[in-house]
């Protein structure tokens, strides 16, 4: 059985002396406390050197990968032939197995072997003392780190913050330059500035045209359209701008040469960005996209400070500012910062924006952390909850309901509502419409509604009162025009010679008899109550009368007293 063991010189390999002290692993250690004893156990059978820096570094990343290097392969390859390896990894184990077809063992008594090994390794390996075994795998320690700081593309997002902080740049100052051709080049042809509106394009018609009267003359269907190239000629001919001279023209040119190259700049730099996104963050990139994604990273500082904030900050992210002022005025704190920009939170309506970017920002703070400490490298889980949020932007504008949460057998089904139909039943009488007329009003009076109110009670005294002689005169009425009747058919009958009844005008005697005794019996009763009214009025008087007799023998009496 033999065992490997890596150190920063090269590979050694180990010939097992006794495999049955292997059983015993207890007792191993102890088989290496002195190098004597040690050599009892194990004996050197190859040793492979590193012939430089380079190889021993290609050798540490392709066994922290758990993959064997060429160098060992060959090394294995060469002493190994129908020999038992033992390695300290499992999974270079099994790589080994697969490629080169050597049985490897990983297991407590191997791992005891290996850390004896490492006891005695300078008295093991002869030309190997301990002042050299500490400077190289000091050196190869120190190559690994910058190895892997230099050359780890899920670490390195210090790329993209210099990126997005140039190409801000960059927009400034194209959009300053541009700004000054126009002014500069619209003392010579003012009417240009409204008839071409992008900055390239306009730098590009300035270049190719320099003095307006050339440009008769020129062809600009490379760069303009036929209607604003017809557009800009006629322009030219009727220009209100003074003229400049030739030297004035060179400078206004060669700035349109700086404008366009720094165009063509920032389209590359661009790029390059958005490859660096796509390979440092493929997630947050498919998320919220290369600029918004670029930002936010920028802001954090890195993709690792930026994967240890909760979806809440992600989501104020740039704008720090409107939050402390919110909370120092007591106002409503901002929704979103630089996520504002993203395309999703773009496409809602304004009532949604506030939703869609929390929601958005907490998907992506998840995407940040899959890409930061993540190992896998492509943007499944991105793309994946984009689609999600582009449903519930859909559910939210109303424009598609998504599946309901929890729910395992798809779209629910939606039924229009009648209020008329009953559940496994037919119409029901329709409900009747509400009739405002019906309304009671108790609560509502007004002070002027009561006092109506108290007005109305002695007048409807009055009218109880005066409706009672108006009801007598009615029904006399009706009697008096009988009697008028009756009184004409006796004369007709008189001179027609008939037979009169006699006894019609007895009914009516005791009628009118009736009628005349209640007119007394109230006349009476009237008489009664002014009776009555006119002996109060004569005991008041007579009251009156005896206070004013009594008041002045009260006087009379002080009188008397004050002569005496």
């Amino acid at each position: 059985m033999l065992v490997l063991f890596e150190t920063p010189a090269g590979f050694a390999l180990f010939k097992v002396l006794d495999e049955g002290k292997l059983n015993k692993v207890e007792d191993l250690p102890k088989e290496f406390l002195a190098p004597d004893s040690a050599r009892k156990v194990v004996s050197l059978k190859a040793f492979s050197k590193f012939e430089n820096t380079a190889e021993a570094l290609e050798a540490a990343t392709k066994l922290l990968e758990s993959a064997p290097s060429k160098g060992l392969r060959k090394f294995l390859r060469a002493h190994c032939d129908g020999e038992t390896l033992g390695v300290a990894d499992s999974k270079l184990g099994n790589a080994i197995k697969e490629k080169l077809k050597i049985d490897c063992v990983h297991n407590t008594a191997v791992m005891e072997l290996l850390r004896g090994v490492r006891t005695q390794l300078t008295e093991l390996i002869s030309g190997l003392g301990a002042q050299d075994l500490a400077p190289m795998s000091l050196g190869l320690s120190h190559s690994l780190s910058r190895y892997k700081l230099k050359f780890s593309a899920d670490k390195v997002d210090t790329m993209i913050v210099q990126a997005i902080s140039l190409l801000d740049d960059l927009d400034k100052e194209l959009n300053t330059y541009a700004m000054r051709i126009r002014e500069w080049y619209g003392w010579h042809f003012p009417e240009l500035t409204k008839i071409i509106q992008d900055n390239i394009i306009y730098a590009k018609a300035v270049k190719l045209m320099g003095d307006r009267a050339n440009a008769a003359k020129l062809d600009f269907s490379e760069i303009l359209p036929e209607e604003v190239e017809t557009e800009l000629k006629e322009a030219a001919v009727i220009s209100m701008g003074t003229e400049i001279n030739d030297l004035d023209l060179m400078n206004i040119k060669d700035l349109c040469d700086q404008v366009l190259n720094l165009a063509e700049y920032r389209a590359q730099l661009y790029d390059y960005l958005k490859n660096r996104m796509n390979t440092v963050a493929p997630n947050l990139t498919a998320l919220v996209g290369e600029l918004v994604g670029a930002r936010l990273i920028a802001h954090g500082g890195s993709l690792l400070n930026l994967s240890k904030q909760p979806g809440s900050t992600v989501q104020i992210l740039g704008a720090e500012k409107a939050l402390f002022r919110a909370l120092k005025t007591k106002h409503s704190t901002p929704k979103y910062g630089l996520i504002y920009h993203a395309s999703l939170v773009g496409q809602a309506a304004p009532k949604h924006k506030g939703k869609i970017s929390r929601s958005l920002a907490a998907k992506a703070a998840l995407a940040i952390r899959c890409d930061a400490l993540g190992d896998d490298q492509d943007n499944s889980m991105g793309l994946e909850n984009r689609a999600k949020l582009e449903a519930r932007l859909r559910v939210l504008e109303g424009k598609e309901l998504g599946r309901s949460a929890g729910s395992a057998k798809g779209k629910p089904k939606i039924e229009v509502y009648d209020k008329d139909r009953k559940k496994g039943a037919g119409l029901i009488t329709p409900a009747k419409a509400y009739n405002t007329a019906a309304d009671s009003l108790l609560g509502q009076t007004t002070i002027a509604t009561a006092l109506e109110e108290q007005d109305t009670v002695p007048k409807k005294k009055k009218k109880v009162e005066a409706e009672a002689p108006q009801a007598e005169e009615a029904a006399e009425a009706p009697a008096a025009e009988d009697k008028k009747e009756k009184k004409k058919k006796k004369k007709a009958n008189k001179e027609a010679g008939l037979p009169t009844n006699e006894n019609e005008p007895e009914n009516e005697v005791p009628k009118e008899k009736e009628k005349k005794k209640k007119k007394k019996h109230r006349t009476e009763d009237d008489g009664e109550n002014v009776e009555v009214g006119e002996k109060k009025k004569k005991k008041r008087k007579h009251a009156e009368q005896e206070e004013e007799s009594e008041v002045q023998t009260k006087k009379e009496k002080k009188k008397k007293r004050s002569e005496d």
